[in-house]
């Protein structure tokens, strides 16, 4: 078992056992939907790590200079700088404005961070088992279709792009007619994909042509 961030970036499985009180009746049906069946939650460890730190520091430095005020000595250069400008510049000043735009893309971006689950790469799969759910990231499905499509006869290459929904299959043929490789290709890989167990089985694309001349 592993947390869903920590295998951000693999092409392993992800597994994930669910923290609710959900009973095992209606998830333990492969075809059932339900919100376990949605995208896996990032654990957002950098952004979360990075916003912690600006704060420690911002927070240490006011800090230390009220306590330093405290203890009767004069307060540092940039707080009295910051204080006078703030005191001083209009609200239509333009590094006013400049400044409350970039608090307000951060905040909204840390907005969009807390209320999206992340984790794009990885596609979750139908349950089987009620105490257990699995993701398959994106770049070992493209492997899995990529090994059934060269099984292919008269595939030379091929290139497999997977997105959240589709599959983008992209392949040479050095014999065969180009209809028959597509229709073979479109047959194993349309099977291949019903194998992978996803929740949303992906949409197939499937391109062939024949390879470029050299020289």
């Amino acid at each position: 078992m592993s947390e869903p961030g920590g295998l951000q970036g693999s092409t392993l499985p992800v597994l994930e056992k669910p923290t609710g009180d959900d009973g095992p009746g209606e998830e333990a049906r492969p075809g059932a939907a339900g919100p376990s069946e949605h995208r896996f939650w990032s654990a957002r460890r950098m952004p979360a790590g990075v916003v912690a730190a600006l704060l420690l520091v911002v927070a240490a430095a006011f800090l230390y200079d009220v306590v330093a005020v405290r203890a009767h000595r004069s307060a540092m250069a940039w707080r009295s700088g910051l204080a006078r400008q703030l005191a001083e510049r209009p609200l239509d000043d333009i590094w006013v404005l400049v400044g409350a735009g970039v608090a307000a893309a951060l905040g909204l971006w840390l907005i969009v961070l807390a209320v999206t689950p992340g984790l794009r790469s990885v596609l979750p799969m139908r349950r089987t088992h009620p105490d257990v759910r699995a993701g398959l990231h994106r770049d070992a499905a493209a492997l899995v279709l990529r090994d059934r499509a060269m099984e292919v006869a008269g595939v030379q290459s091929v290139r497999v792009r997977t997105g959240r929904r589709k599959a983008d299959v992209r392949a040479l043929s050095h014999f065969r007619d180009l209809d028959d490789v597509r229709a073979d290709l479109d047959a194993v890989l349309t099977d291949a994909i019903r194998g992978l167990g996803l929740v949303r089985p992906l949409a197939l694309s499937v391109r062939v042509r024949r390879p470029g001349k050299k020289g």
